[in-house]
Parts: C-alpha cells; structure tokens; sequence
C-alpha cells in the first residue's frame, strides 16, 4: 500500500490555513510563518488532532520548496537514548540552513518518550545552536517533559476535535472516496475516535474496503465497539440485582466485538456518565469503574474484575 492509499496521509492538510479545528492554535502559529521568526515550540495533546500536521505546515510554509532540506523528523519513541540527541539531532542542529532563513527545524514526536538523560542533552542542544536551529517538540503529555525545556518554549495545548469538525471532514472525505454513509455512523465514527482524527478516518477506510455503504452496524463491527444500548443494558440488569444475567451478556459482547476489558470498561463508564441516575449512585458507579480500569492496566485478569465490578454495581443497585 503506497503513502496515498492511507487516507491520514491522503488528506493531510499542507497548509496552516488547511487545518481542522485549533483555531487560536493556528492564529498564533501563522503569525510566526509571518514573521519568518519563531521560538521553540512544544506541542501537546491527544493523538490525531493535528499536533504532526502542524509541523509539517510550518515548514512547509517557511521554506517553500526546499523544505526537506531544512526540516528532520524524529520518532522519539524509537530513539530514545542521549546517543541520537549527541549524535543525529546536534549533527543536523549546527549546520547552516538552505534558502533565506537564518534556522532549520527539527520535529521530535512522541518527545515525551525521551529519557530524562536524554532531555537534559537536549535542553543544552536547544540553546546551543538556537541561532541556526528551531525545535518542535510534540507530545500527549507535557508532563513528562523536564520544566527546563518547557520554559524554552512556546507552549501549545491541542484538544480533541469537537464534533461538527470531525463529521464534517468525514462527509467531504465520504464523498470524494464515492462512499454512501449514514448520520447514525458517523456519529458512532465519532464516539468510537473520542475526537481524534487519524482514528476515525482509520475506521472509515478500513470499513470502506468492506463495502461503499456504511452504516452504524458496520461500523460496530470493524471498530470493535459495542451498541451503547447494549452496554447501557449490561448495567440495568446489574442494578437490578440480575448479575448472573449481566454478567454473561458482558462477557458475549466482549466475545462477539472483540473487546479488551478495558475497553469495555471505558464503555460503561460512558454509559453510566449518560444515564439519569441519582448523583450518589452515579458517583459511586463512576469510583468503582475506575478502580477496576485501574486493576486491568496493572495486569490483573480482565474476565475476574469484570465480574467483580458487575457484582459491585449489583451490590450499589441494592444499596
């Protein structure tokens, strides 16, 4: 499959103006492109909502045609140690930039999978060679970067894509790929992404290779995401005390959809979030979900504190 059949790369903006939501984010950044001057940059947030593509734009804007030639990418993920920070990023940090500007620039994704050795190399890189290089940082959590390299830079907050922007992208999308697709899926397109466009746009191509008319089942299927009637069923029957009932019909739906228990769990935790309870009981609900959540990611069985939650909301419900 070539870069172009991957509808994230396909329909990538390349330009400032281009990209989805982030409307104050893009004000700010288009006024550096402007003056052909900028700080360093960090940007954090969740996965799909622009964060990769934002760099890419601003490069391709500052030095038009020879923007390969003085823009690197880095995974950090993959190269995590002091040695690539000592090695590749100060190498490429100290030479001379092609064109009119006086900086290059370097993208560092997933910059929050540096070790901290690793940040305290690059913090003196970043103001070492900040005469002849720009660095964007860009993370799901400015927490795990060192207070030293924040206060170097501009700081940028992405949140996830509302709706309206997510649905409207997905129907110009739908409708450009010749594809037939209902109100109901895209909003479970939606619901399943939780704001974040790579996904969602993910799930419509997967789905489009099934069949041209898409509708909410289907997306159901693919995604791997229960009905939210289903799940909102799984806790009716447990606050009305019928656990052998619930709990069975949680285990076929993580069976039939394929769903982790973390998975499951995060969707009754929507559930229960929409549905018209007493505020106690919804309180509580909600502390005993995330405990479980929390047993999961450790590692405990996922089967075992499934039914051990679904006897705690068997047990609220008699309360």
């Amino acid at each position: 499959m070539s870069a172009l059949d991957i509808w994230t790369e396909k329909y990538r903006p390349k330009r400032l103006n281009d990209v989805y939501g982030q409307v104050g984010i893009i004000k700010r950044l288009k006024s550096f492109v402007k003056a052909k001057s900028m700080p360093h940059l960090l940007f954090a947030g969740p996965a799909g909502t622009g964060k990769t593509t934002c760099a890419l734009a601003i490069a391709r804007e500052l030095y038009s045609d020879e923007w390969g030639h003085n823009f690197m990418e880095l995974n950090a993920s993959d190269m995590r140690g002091i040695d690539v920070v000592r090695g590749r990023i100060k190498n490429f940090a100290r030479t001379m930039p092609f064109g009119g500007l006086s900086f290059k620039l370097i993208l560092l994704d997933e910059a929050d999978a540096l070790t901290r050795d690793a940040q305290h190399a690059l913090r003196r890189t970043m103001e070492k060679y900040a005469s002849t290089c720009r660095f964007i940082l860009d993370c799901n959590y400015s927490s795990k970067i060192i207070d030293p390299i924040q206060s170097r830079c501009a700081v940028f907050r992405f949140k996830p894509l509302n709706e309206p922007v997510v649905t409207e992208l997905l129907r110009d999308v739908s409708r450009k790929e010749g594809l037939k697709i209902t109100e109901n899926a895209l909003k479970i397109l939606y619901e399943v992404s939780r704001g974040d466009l790579r996904k969602s746009l993910n799930l419509l191509q997967a789905t489009s290779s099934i069949t041209k008319v898409i509708n909410e089942s289907l997306i159901h299927e693919v995604a791997s995401y229960a009905k939210p009637e289903e799940m909102n069923k799984v806790i009716k029957l447990a606050l009305n005390n019928e656990f052998d009932k619930s709990k069975d019909l949680v285990m076929n739906l993580m069976i039939k959809y394929g769903l982790s228990g973390v998975d499951a769990i995060k969707q009754l935790h929507s559930q229960v979030i929409r549905m018209d309870l007493p505020r106690e009981l919804k309180v509580s609900l909600i502390d005993r979900i995330g405990e479980y959540e929390f047993r999961m990611i450790e590692g405990a069985d996922e089967f075992l504190q499934m039914d051990a939650l679904i006897a705690q909301i068997c047990y609220l419900g008699n309360k």
